[in-house]
């Protein structure tokens, strides 16, 4: 199973946000873009801003790969409806997303790997898979040994919101997915353009 494990920082200077919610905001001390100064960039292509839309949407969902942004989008265009708002929607009910929204992981990365470790149950039955697909009326939760782990506890006891279409349980360790994410719900911790991603792709496949 691949797993992002690169300079996590820099990613989130080069894009001038704490796209991945960590606790140690990596902006307080080093505000500028990485490079020389964070010396000013070139004005992009078309080409150049489509492909930098693609990895911001990458990056908000935990740095997924090419591959698996591609096989959501060709699931996407096959459903019903509006395909950017299906490829996003798909995006948002990953596993590995969901656990994090439910802030049952501080970080979308945590998320992953308490799934990967077997730490996450959905309909009370283990799911080692990050991209497995959430769907309506699914219950996540934390493995009942699994409760005690620090992360798990730093998490619920963090500030962030549960986004309105999840309901998280009184003991703060399950969730359900109550409703399919409109995309104006979805808290993306900056300004994506979807569109413009699922017009990258499709012209590169």
């Amino acid at each position: 199973m691949s797993r992002y494990t690169g300079p996590k920082n820099r990613i989130a200077r080069k894009y001038g946000c704490n796209i991945f919610g960590r606790t140690r905001n990596p902006l307080l001390h080093k505000p500028n873009p990485p490079g020389v100064h964070g010396a000013k960039r070139r004005k992009k292509s078309d080409f150049g801003h489509q492909l930098e839309e693609k990895q911001k949407l990458r990056a908000v969902y935990g740095m997924i790969t090419n591959k698996q942004l591609i096989l959501t989008y060709k699931k996407a265009v096959k459903q019903a409806g509006n395909s950017a708002h299906n490829f996003t929607q798909m995006l948002e009910c990953r596993l590995d997303n969901i656990v994090y929204r439910l802030k049952l992981a501080p970080t979308i990365f945590a998320a992953q790997q308490l799934i990967s470790h077997g730490h996450i149950l959905v309909n009370d039955k283990k799911v080692d898979i990050k991209s497995f697909q959430v769907k309506q009326g699914m219950k996540v939760s934390i493995k009942e040994k699994s409760k005690k782990i620090k992360i798990v506890k730093e998490a619920q006891e963090s500030a962030n919101e549960v986004p309105e279409y999840l309901t998280l349980a009184d003991d703060k360790c399950s969730g359900t997915l109550g409703s399919i994410p409109l995309v104006e719900q979805i808290p993306l911790p900056l300004l994506i353009n979807i569109p413009l991603v699922c017009e990258f792709i499709a012209h590169s496949t």
